[in-house]
């Protein structure tokens, strides 16, 4: 790894773990893109860089999430009765996700991962309110709802708290505690999502010597060990400064990298 890749695992992982605390923006919707065009320049075989990047990101995400958790347990605002009940079904969504990449050829999971990055800047430029609603679905509904959402989250290499959040308040749970359970519910999502692309990336031909199928390490180690101490400093920001005017500059550079990747 050359000192300049190093310097932009580190950036990568610094702006991720600051935007993380002061934007409550998941770490993968940095990453991926960054790293996208990260293994583009070291001339990895193309058929498979979109799926480095999704399985590095989730790889990390494994160990932000549990500074997080830690962070949220810490001040007694994690559900893990819902995290218990939501499990099972974002573990097999995730294993899901991450067979559906395997699959999928490279042009098309960088689409969908565009899109996806597209709805959410829209989304921050243009926020919507959550209307409660008196209840959250039953065992099945929950089980159904943390399926589609692992799979989701691992397909694009994110936590999934942009698509648990909204659930969890729509289902009257307070957002503060909804923004912690979410956290939790990363944890399975991204430990599911990078055991499969770990596994289904095992014996492709084309990748970086210090990867485990679809994850490369030092990228993990480098992201981890900067994002970690950002994060704090994010939160605290977001009592300083305008974040709803951030929020929508960023929600257009998200933009502007979604069409980045569309038309790459």
């Amino acid at each position: 790894m050359s000192a300049l890749e190093l310097v932009v695992y580190l950036a990568t992982g610094a702006l991720a773990g600051l935007l993380a605390g002061l934007l409550g923006v998941g770490g993968g919707v940095i990453m991926v893109p960054v790293l996208i065009l990260v293994f583009m320049s070291l001339g990895l075989t193309a058929h498979w860089i979109p799926h480095l990047a999704v399985g590095t990101s989730l790889a990390t995400i494994v160990g932000t999430g549990l500074a997080s958790v830690w962070a949220h347990q810490r001040r007694g605002a994690v559900r893990w009765d819902l995290t218990w009940r939501l499990a099972p079904g974002l573990v097999i969504g995730a294993w899901l996700g991450a067979a559906l990449a395997g699959w999928l050829p490279a042009l098309w999971l960088k689409r969908i991962f565009a899109i996806f990055l597209l709805i959410v800047g829209l989304r921050m430029i243009w926020p919507r309110s959550v209307h409660s609603a008196s209840t959250l679905p039953g065992p099945a509904g929950l089980f159904a709802a943390g399926s589609g959402i692992g799979a989701l989250s691992a397909l694009v290499g994110i936590g999934g708290g942009t698509l648990t959040v909204p659930l969890l308040a729509r289902g009257g749970i307070d957002l503060r505690r909804a923004v912690a359970t979410a956290s939790a519910c990363g944890l399975p999502i991204a430990l599911a999502g990078a055991t499969g692309f770990m596994l289904v990336g095992w014996g492709r031909d084309g990748l970086p010597a210090a990867s485990t199928g679809f994850v490369y390490w030092p990228a993990v180690a480098a992201m981890l060990v900067a994002s970690i101490p950002t994060a704090p400093l994010g939160a605290h920001l977001a009592h300083t400064l305008p974040v709803t005017l951030i929020k929508r500059f960023f929600g257009l550079l998200l933009m502007l990298v979604a069409a980045r990747l569309l038309f790459a």
